[in-house]
């Protein structure tokens, strides 16, 4: 038994894959530290022809999920880094700074895929650019 089986969220979202059908790749390239083509998405589904560029500003809500996502790094960074140092303000606010530069192209796209796997169903046998 695989930890995320394929069509469900989280193997959708980890893996960057296509919400509906879980093979397509949505992004072009899967290193998300090249920023030369971090904010590039491919146009549609290489498998089922889902539709990727949804209308003007869909991708707007995602930035909820990437605040959600920043604030929970944070805190698990501050929670380990006390449990095993005694850092001062200075030093916590600097590895807070740190981890935020490090992680954000990671969150800027798992935060992406999330929005979009709350409106598309797994549907592997559906094929076209509609929703």
């Amino acid at each position: 038994m695989k930890l995320l089986p394929k069509g469900s969220k989280l193997y959708s979202i980890f893996s960057s894959k296509c919400p509906r059908c879980a093979e397509g790749d949505i992004f072009p390239q899967k290193n998300p530290y090249i920023l030369s083509t971090l904010f590039k998405t491919h146009t549609y589904c290489s498998n089922c022809g889902l539709k990727f560029v949804f209308e003007p500003g869909f991708f707007y809500g995602s930035m909820y999920v990437s605040y959600g996502l920043t604030i929970a790094i944070f805190v698990a960074t501050y929670l380990v880094h006390t449990y095993f140092f005694e850092p001062s303000l200075a030093e916590i606010m600097m590895v807070l700074a740190i981890v935020l530069i490090i992680a954000s192209p990671f969150v800027f796209r798992i935060s992406r895929v999330t929005w979009m796997n709350f409106f598309i169903k797994y549907n592997p046998d559906k094929r076209g650019p509609n929703r």
